[in-house]
């Protein structure tokens, strides 16, 4: 009985048991790997496991030359393996601290052995195009490329040679770097910081933007402007986006394990979606939210805005363009104006999504004017002209490129009555708007007389009634920018807003002042602009109305510039905030600017959204611009 018993109880014991498992658990097992859970995947502990190999922890170089030359796996699975395997050698080694020389080469080798099984197995990579385990290596060979560039990044920036762009030789390593896709200029600067975009992350974006490909997505942080670069009216970005890619020698498979030489190729992935890597072309890798994001948060605007309105110290004084990224002559450029107390953070949303909109970002840039918004009108709308011409001048001085043609404007409250100030025909209708003395003052001694006659014989004080008079006119004379051909206006108070005229804001304007420094930009003919202040107090001898005076609906200037005529080639767009859908929209507010005054006749389009003044920042608002900049790539010829 005793036998019969131990009998069943042995054919009892089962050599395979199952179970099931959940769908989470299952997609972590075929996955999971060293990179994102800090173990083997399955696929890699499967190949140690046919080839007898229990544990490569222990004796980790033992263990990858076993695996180099053990049959009975395909080459794919052991390349898979072995940029696993050197992998979470890698990690280990940052871990641990090791020398710059022992790291590196560990990133090296895993980025060889992934671009070994990735290029130069029997399979193309389109042939695996659908396989888990290609996406994995493929990972495996952004991630140590970033890992390898971050770490040369700091070796480059204490070795002159490098930097003069010869080999650099380490750890038995020849490293040549190009960068011929950056487009930078002879004598650019080392970066400051070189930051794996992956490591950022960001409040107040909605979206990171980025493309799946090949090589690591990194933001360079370049060194702040030298004092020569000052007297230019704009901003190159200091933190363009790049990414990365590593070359292996060899042309064999053989050849590509056994040789020690490698390319750092360095790419602008706004002008390149593509570069060679082996015998195929591959999708770059990009990341185009983080270089943005991170430029708005040291920028500091927030607080140097403010500083601006109120006159004070560290304010600016003059406008400045603000590029996105490196200057494109062959990509059609957007022009942002943001409003009253505000700056290029206004457009924290709107930018980045039009960026992250593959077929605006392929077909435009963005600028984004920073201006003191303390200023008159009539004195920025000339300052942002001329900022706007020089900068177009100095990229395209023919005026042939598409970067100077059919521009864009997009304006947000006070940016936007400055943004029709630019597409408008002046006529004579703006010099009515200076006070009456100031008129009287400026009226021709003689209109009958010849101007050569009139110059031999005036006094002097006709004289400089005439030069004032000149000096005068590019701030009430002016032509639409030639270059522009569509305007978006968003919550624009074309007409003034009674709220500039409330108590609370005639209390701020009394604290708005000009500085010495702007006011010396216009020089003597500041007093010429003199009018009572937003008390009905009577200027003083250098008092000229500051904007939050302009935008009074009473006040003369708004009301002349609301009339003014718009080119004929603009075509322009109005985006309307409505804080009260009870209300009629002729009776509607974005709390405010009202509808009356943010309404235009004639525009191609107008959309009023449920918003207060900050529509530019709704959803919808976003889609509204996307839609007009794409529709106007279609009229483009």
């Amino acid at each position: 009985m005793s036998a019969w018993l131990a009998l069943v109880l042995l054919a009892g014991c089962a050599g395979v048991t199952v179970s099931s498992v959940s769908p989470a658990k299952y997609l972590a097992e075929r996955r999971g790997d060293v990179l994102t859970t800090g173990r083997l995947s399955e696929t890699a502990q499967e190949v140690l496991r046919v080839v007898g190999i229990a544990d490569c922890r222990e004796r980790p170089v033992a263990c990858r030359g076993a695996l180099g030359i053990s049959g009975g796996i395909s080459e794919e699975q052991r390349l898979s393996a072995l940029a696993e395997l050197w992998l979470e050698n890698a990690l280990a080694a940052d871990k641990a601290l090791a020398t710059d020389e022992i790291v590196l080469d560990a990133w090296l080798e895993t980025a060889r052995h992934a671009y070994a099984y990735l290029f130069f197995t029997a399979r193309r990579p389109g042939e695996r195009a659908f396989e888990d385990r290609q996406t994995q290596v493929r990972d495996y060979y952004n991630y140590a490329v970033q890992q390898t560039v971050t770490l040369l990044f700091k070796v480059y920036s204490r070795t002159p040679a490098a930097q003069r762009g010869e080999t650099l030789a380490l750890g038995g390593w020849r490293i040549d770097s190009h960068a011929d896709d950056l487009a930078l200029p002879p004598d650019a600067p080392m970066p400051d910081e070189l930051l794996p975009a992956s490591s950022l992350r960001f409040t107040g974006l909605r979206n990171t933007y980025r493309r799946d490909g090949f090589g690591a997505e990194l933001v360079a942080v370049l060194p702040q402007p030298r004092d020569a670069d000052a007297a230019r009216p704009f901003d190159a970005t200091r933190f363009p986006a790049i990414t990365a890619l590593l070359r292996f020698e060899g042309d064999t498979l053989p050849d590509v394990l056994a040789g020690r030489a490698v390319q750092l190729m360095l790419y602008d992935p706004y002008r390149s979606a593509q570069a060679p890597l082996a015998a195929e072309r591959v999708p770059l890798a990009a990341n185009f939210t983080a270089g943005y994001g991170l430029w708005l948060a040291r920028a500091g605007f927030a607080t140097q805005s403010l500083r601006t309105l109120f006159g004070l110290s560290d304010g600016i004084v003059r406008p400045r363009i603000q590029l996105m990224q490196p200057y494109d002559p062959d990509r059609r450029t957007i022009v942002m104006l943001h409003g009253l107390a505000s700056s290029p953070e206004a457009w924290i949303n709107v930018a980045n999504e039009v960026l992250g909109d593959e077929l605006l970002r392929q077909n435009y840039q963005i600028w984004q004017v920073y201006y003191p918004s303390n200023a008159p009108l009539a004195f920025n709308q000339k300052a942002i002209r001329d900022v706007l011409l020089q900068t177009l001048a100095h990229f395209d001085p023919g005026g042939r490129a598409k970067a100077s043609r059919d521009m864009v404007l997009v304006g947000h409250s006070m940016g936007g009555v400055l943004a029709r100030l630019l597409v408008s025909s002046s006529g004579d209708g703006l010099w009515a708007t200076l006070p009456a003395a100031a008129r009287a003052a400026l009226s021709a001694p003689d209109a009958g007389e010849k101007q050569d006659a009139r110059e031999r014989h005036e006094t002097s004080e006709a004289r400089a009634v005439r030069e004032a008079r000149e000096r005068l006119a590019p701030y009430f004379s002016f032509e639409p920018l030639p270059q522009v051909s569509e305007a978006v206006f968003i919550a624009a108070p074309h007409r003034g807003t009674p709220f500039a005229g409330s108590r609370l804001a005639r209390r701020i304007a009394n604290f708005v002042t000009l500085p010495l420094a702007m006011l010396e930009q216009v020089g003597d003919v500041t007093g010429l602009f003199g009018r009572p202040g937003p008390d009905g107090q009577e200027p003083g001898p250098q008092r000229i109305p500051n904007s939050i005076d302009n935008l009074r609906d009473t006040d003369p200037f708004v009301q002349a510039a609301a009339a003014l005529p718009i080119g004929p080639r603009v075509r322009y767009h109005s985006i309307i905030g409505q804080a009260d859908a009870t209300l009629p929209l002729a009776d509607g507010s974005d709390g405010i600017v009202p509808y009356a005054s943010a309404h235009l006749a004639g525009a191609a389009s107008e959309r009023v959204l449920p918003s207060e003044h900050s529509v530019q920042e709704h959803p919808l608002a976003i889609l509204e611009i996307r839609r007009i900049l794409r529709d106007a790539l279609v009229r483009a010829p």
